[in-house]
């Protein structure tokens, strides 16, 4: 896929924690953005001073973002706001008329037809991903979801849905407190027939989630789409990744040379990460 530009159009708060951007993207069409509901793109913002986009041929910087809706060619993302960062440095100044560069359309929400029941579970930087997820679930679906908030207030940016209960903590997680998102999924209980979690939140509790469902439940890849948005303290995983990348990224080229699928690949990659104290 290609790079695009986008446009921004509009800005407003909508939480206290949430910012939203609308972006018109002439070339959208050329990016195969999925129809899922955490479809993503890769946003890059100019440089600090710059009037337009980076270059893409070296690295600059940028995150994947939640699609919260489309319409023809313009996109509404909502950022999560944080102390720092270079999403939070340029969006707090975003104003309509600036350019970014966006590439790299994706998504992960894919449960199976054969699916009884779906487990939804995110902290607030899954919260865009997870209110599109609300909206576009058909009424006769059984599901539940765990939400992982700073404030109360926050939960007012979520879709009211009367038949899909919602089990909330607030002030935990989010780099505020240890996250209590791998508790309250070990306590809800499973329906019968086949389940799904999908999960958008911290690394190190995706992971204690994904094998909780593995090693209690049995669960295949194919039932959960467990995304890690962000990693408690970057920086430093950042420094120790840099000293083992070349020997975990080889152990999940090496599944997909021998046939495996990119998500059993990337389960692979996870564990060679955990092996490592990572």
């Amino acid at each position: 896929m290609g790079t695009a530009q986008g446009v921004v159009t509009e800005v407003s708060d909508i939480g206290p924690h949430i910012r939203r951007v609308v972006f018109e993207v002439p070339d959208l069409d050329s990016l195969g953005l999925p129809e899922a509901g955490d479809a993503a793109l890769g946003i890059y913002f100019p440089e600090p001073g710059q009037p337009g986009p980076p270059e893409m041929d070296g690295e600059p910087e940028g995150r994947n973002y939640s699609v919260r809706r489309r319409d023809g060619r313009q996109v509404t993302c909502d950022f999560v706001l944080h102390e720092r960062g270079p999403a939070t440095r340029w969006v707090r100044r975003a104003a309509p008329g600036q350019r970014v560069a966006v590439d790299h359309a994706r998504s992960w929400y894919r449960p199976e037809p054969a699916t009884s029941w779906q487990l939804l579970v995110a902290d607030l930087s899954g919260l865009p991903a997870l209110a599109r997820i609300l909206d576009e679930l058909p009424a006769d679906t059984e599901a539940a979801a765990i939400v992982e908030v700073a404030d109360r207030a926050d939960l007012t940016y979520l879709p009211q849905r009367s038949d899909i209960p919602v089990v909330v903590t607030i002030g935990t997680g989010n780099g505020l407190a240890p996250s209590r998102l791998p508790e309250l999924v070990r306590a809800h209980p499973h329906p019968g027939g086949r389940g799904y979690c999908w999960f958008a939140g911290e690394a190190q509790a995706t992971r204690m989630v994904r094998k909780y469902l593995r090693s209690e439940y049995g669960w295949v890849p194919d039932q959960y789409d467990i995304v890690g948005y962000w990693r408690f303290d970057s920086e430093t995983w950042d420094r120790k990744y840099e000293a083992v990348s070349v020997e975990v990224e080889a152990i999940y080229e090496r599944a997909l040379a021998e046939g495996k699928s990119a998500k059993a690949a990337a389960e692979e990659y996870d564990l060679a990460l955990e092996r490592v104290g990572l």
